[in-house]
């Protein structure tokens, strides 16, 4: 099946031996950054070197390199111009912007601080709290109460609305916020957690000042952020090329880390009879070289992973559906750890001629035979953004869709399962949201 599958004229499969080298294990933040960490990791490491310089792709002319990528891009309507401004425009992260949050007084404590950095680590890119809460606090060795207790100070955090589990919560950690009188208050609380049944509050003198409120709230939380996801920096591209598909890793946007031979020469040169600067100097050099040999890793680990996906995976670029794929078939293949596969994946994405997919996409379980959740949750996502505003979707009939599409025979709680985790509200709730104007 996968016969065409090339990379550099190599065949795809590899005898891959061993375990991470203490070179990577000294470095794994480069391998588990995306681009954009890396250059500021190299260029930190860089001003506490004298003999290394980084030279970064933001710095060098965009010219053909970024002409060549723009050309081999998805079908996007975007202009190179646009793109090029959203990679340079300077920028701080939803992450960023919420660790720089994480301090007194309302965190006062080492503890309430570890709690809320645990908390951001499970919020998504739209803002939400995605993991169990047991499971956390668990992990952390805390109560439940004390987490819960953590978690609720982020409704005074910017964005506001932001560590919510759900739109309701988003809502009511907004309204916070807001400085209105307790009758006020109080009715806006109510229609929040009644959205079904708001209606029945338009005799209420206040309603639509309520109503005006609520309409202000950002849904989801984080949408001020939501330009980081315009564009991202693909660490491999998958093309096909005379019937073959290739695999690319992007060297034009990797760091290339220089030594300053000349300098670590005249150094030595200029303290030859001072052991202890003669050590340093040698000590420098021999981490500059550490550090390339770690980039080096960094992308054939990577590459790695990629060609392993193709082979997995190539029948959804040849244009089928994603089938099941766990991680940890993937490891034992390329003879790592699971961990470190999922350190090589974590924000880091793939541009094939289908779009550009975060590499944690293409792992998923089975719902039966070779459908994916992935694709089930793909699908679902879809027939509801095209759905009719004045008559949603029902989890009846959205069940009864995708059994058409995929043939096959699944129960509607999967489907209520998942509609929850893409944090999708009801037919009913979404149809007060169009209401609303949501």
């Amino acid at each position: 099946m996968a016969q065409g599958i090339q990379s550099g004229g190599a065949r795809l499969r590899q005898n891959i031996k061993g375990k991470l080298s203490t070179t990577l294990k000294s470095w794994l933040p480069i391998l588990q950054g995306d681009l954009f960490e890396v250059e500021d990791i190299l260029k930190e490491y860089a001003n506490e070197n004298p003999f290394v310089s980084v030279q970064t792709p933001m710095s060098k002319d965009f010219g053909s390199t970024f002409t060549k990528q723009m050309r081999n891009n998805a079908k996007s309507g975007t202009s190179i111009s646009d793109k090029i401004e959203q990679l340079t425009i300077a920028r701080e992260s939803l992450y960023e912007n919420l660790y720089s949050q994480i301090c007194p007084p309302l965190f006062p404590t080492k503890l309430s601080q570890d709690i809320a950095f645990d908390i951001i680590e499970g919020i998504d890119a739209e803002g939400y709290f995605q993991e169990d809460i047991k499971l956390a606090a668990q992990r952390l060795g805390v109560e439940v109460g004390e987490y819960e207790k953590v978690r609720a100070r982020f409704c005074f955090l910017e964005p506001r609305g932001i560590g919510a589990r759900d739109v309701r919560e988003s809502f009511c950690f907004q309204l916070e916020s807001q400085e209105v009188d307790n009758e006020l208050y109080a009715l806006c609380k109510e229609i929040i957690e009644n959205l079904d049944l708001h209606a029945k509050q338009k005799k209420h003198a206040r309603y639509s000042e309520a109503m005006k409120i609520i309409r202000s709230f950002k849904n989801p939380p984080a949408l001020d952020f939501a330009h980081e996801e315009s564009y991202k920096i693909p660490d491999i591209f998958v093309q096909e090329e005379d019937g073959n598909i290739i695999v690319h890793t992007n060297d034009e946007y990797y760091p290339i880390i220089e030594i300053n031979d000349a300098k670590a020469k005249d150094s030595k040169n200029s303290i030859d009879s001072d052991k202890d600067a003669q050590s340093y100097i040698k000590n420098k050099i021999k981490e500059a070289r550490d550090l390339i040999d770690a980039l080096e890793m960094r992308k054939a680990t990577i590459k790695k992973v990629g060609l392993m996906i193709v082979d997995y995976q190539y029948d959804f670029f040849r244009g089928g559906e994603m089938k099941p794929m766990k991680l940890k078939d993937i490891a034992t293949e390329l003879n790592y750890a699971p961990s470190t596969i999922s350190r090589a994946i974590s924000n880091k994405y793939l541009e094939c001629q289908r779009g550009i997919f975060p590499i944690k996409s293409f792992f998923t379980a089975a719902i039966e035979g070779d459908v994916s959740n992935a694709s089930i949750k793909d699908f679902l996502s879809e027939i509801i953004k095209n759905e009719n505003k004045k008559k949603p979707l029902s989890d009846i009939k959205i069940l009864q869709l995708i059994e058409q599409h995929f043939g096959l025979k699944i129960v509607r709680r999967t489907i209520t399962k998942y509609r929850k985790q893409l944090n999708i509200a009801s037919s009913s709730e979404r149809k007060k949201f169009y209401e609303m104007g949501y």
